[in-house]
């Protein structure tokens, strides 16, 4: 009788789980070259990762901008692996520009960094709308995107 407890109640937390994000965006705006008038700590930190070895005022004012990290996972498929950002930035209106990271279709996971920084992002501005893209093998995989993708 136990042992019928002890089944159910596992299969009720295998329900529970669910399925696990393939890609996974990560986004970060730089905005001062100071760190040290930020008061969060990790950011703070992410900032002072960010501006490491700029020594100049020009190199520190080339580094604000935004920056995105796709984590991604694909254990089960064949085929090269494409990473795509596309995003519309303020100053360009509905220009949709991309940028792509490939990656040998013997990597099951990796992480893929875009960055929007120094005359993109001052001339461009920020990004307004972002859709992120994992394909395998040309087959998509998973995507994400911000709440202003249309």
């Amino acid at each position: 009788m136990n042992f019928c407890f002890a089944i159910l109640a596992l299969l009720c937390l295998g329900a529970c789980a669910g399925s696990q994000k393939r890609l996974i965006v990560k986004q970060f705006t730089l905005k001062s070259t100071v760190p040290d008038s930020i008061q969060e700590p990790m950011v703070k930190m992410e900032s002072s990762r960010r501006l490491f070895g700029a020594v100049s005022t020009a190199e520190r004012n080339g580094r604000l901008g935004q920056y995105y990290t796709m984590v991604w996972n694909d254990p089960a498929g064949a085929g090269d692996v494409e990473v795509r950002l596309e995003y519309r930035q303020g100053a360009t209106a509905s220009l949709v520009k991309q940028m792509v990271r490939s990656f040998p279709a013997s990597d099951t996971q990796g992480k893929a960094e875009f960055v929007v920084i120094g005359d993109d992002f001052l001339k461009g501005g920020r990004v307004l709308a972002w859709k992120a893209t994992l394909r395998r093998g040309g087959n998509l995989v998973e995507t994400q995107q911000s709440y202003l993708w249309d």
